[in-house]
């Protein structure tokens, strides 16, 4: 009788362990290499569309709607889609062996600083560019103090990670996020959700083998999916404070957007921007080169062009911002690392091929990032990509 109960959980196991495994299979193939990822919508009996449905964008439909994050003109479609949400900060790691990453190109901000020991890490601001296509993400990385900072100033936006530094002291990142209440509001940690929001991906990059902690993906629709379960949409959740309590808002209400022009002239001052994050570590040098035909800086990495793994294209901005503050650190024995995120300091701002000394101001963990010129003004964004670089003082850059 022995025998035979564990001959049938043996059974069980196995039938259990390729059932599991095929769906991991199947959800990983139905993801073609240099494709949007895009997934089309199904209606229920009682016509409420599944996850998936998206938007079909008529080339004639009209452009008036600005993004408040980048600036862009999107048709009415797409801002009624995005206006149901708030945005997805999402980490991204950029290890050589993650390379090339998917969903860097459909951002709105990217912000690039250290994560640990020479190694940059990005966290992708993802609201108006992927309101037409389900965008693929990967690989999705753990969480850092710094970039929670920056991400606080975009009032709760769903903060997306896998895991995060968690050691006691000032780059417990995961302490902060329970400290800070996100866990209730925002927090979307892979540990709290996994498959099929998330699964581990290990043909993302083909005819590459990647170690598993380089391929963990998502994408848009599957994460505001979750964050529609939560009931975290547009609306900031009721919140007490002290004795007041503050009910639902709009994520939007009281965030001021960048200023956005219209430029069409195009400058020589900055085609070549070079710069490193740590001297040395040629590995994550970053280069970019100003397009004069677009008006768009094209991102080099390492010496290579840096590809979009979704479309295959070299990524490219409307505005790079390198942001000079405090570095501190490997402050502990895995590495990590910690920057001043509030107060005051220099950028350089390089829009249209032109290089611009800028202060750059934080108030407070919670208040929006700004870049002034020497009057106190806000200084005009060209409309599309902002990447931000965070650096030491000391670092010097070419252009």
């Amino acid at each position: 009788m022995h025998k035979k109960f564990l001959l049938l959980v043996l059974g069980l196991y196995l039938v259990s362990a390729i059932g599991s495994f095929s769906a991991f299979s199947y959800f990983s193939s139905s993801k073609s290499q240099g494709s949007d990822s895009a997934m089309t919508g199904e209606e229920t009996e009682d016509g409420k569309t599944l996850l998936g449905s998206l938007l079909t964008i008529a080339p004639t439909e009209a452009r008036d709607q600005e993004c408040p994050l980048n600036g862009k003109m999107y048709t009415k479609q797409e801002q009624e889609a995005w206006a149901k949400h708030r945005p997805l900060a999402v980490m991204i790691e950029n290890a050589p062996d993650s390379r090339p990453q998917s969903g860097l190109s459909d951002a709105d901000i990217v912000f690039e600083a250290i994560a640990e020991g020479g190694v940059t890490r990005f966290m992708g601001m993802f609201y108006c560019g992927v309101q037409a296509n389900d965008t693929t993400l990967a690989p999705v990385r753990s969480a850092r103090s710094y970039f929670i900072d920056y991400a606080s100033g975009f009032n709760l936006p769903l903060y997306v990670h896998v895991g995060g530094a968690n050691l006691p002291g000032p780059a417990d990142a995961l302490g902060q996020i329970n400290q800070y209440g996100w866990a209730l509001e925002n927090d979307l940690n892979q540990f709290s959700i996994g498959y099929p929001t998330f699964v581990r991906n290990g043909d993302r990059i083909k005819g590459k083998e990647v170690a598993t902690e380089h391929t963990m993906e998502t994408t848009t629709e599957l994460l505001w999916a979750v964050g529609d379960d939560r009931g975290w949409t547009n609306l900031s959740p009721e919140r007490k404070i002290g004795r007041k309590v503050v009910p639902p808002a709009e994520w939007s209400e009281g965030f001021k957007p960048w200023t956005f022009s219209d430029e069409t002239t195009s400058s020589s001052d900055a085609t070549k921007i070079s710069f490193e994050f740590w001297t040395g570590y040629s590995q994550y040098a970053v280069e970019w080169q100003y397009d004069a035909a677009t008006k768009m800086y094209k991102r080099v990495m390492a010496g290579e062009p840096h590809v979009e793994l979704n479309n295959g294209e070299q990524i490219a901005a409307a505005n790079v911002v390198v942001l000079l503050t405090t570095e501190k650190g490997p402050i502990d024995e895995l590495k990590h690392m910690l920057y001043t995120t509030t107060g005051t300091g220099k950028a350089l701002l390089f829009k249209n091929g032109e290089a611009i000394t800028a202060k750059w101001s934080k108030k407070t963990r919670e208040s929006e990032l700004r870049f002034t010129d020497s009057a106190g003004k806000d200084i005009p964004m060209a409309r599309g990509l902002t990447w931000i670089s965070i650096v030491d003082t000391t670092t010097e850059v070419a252009y």
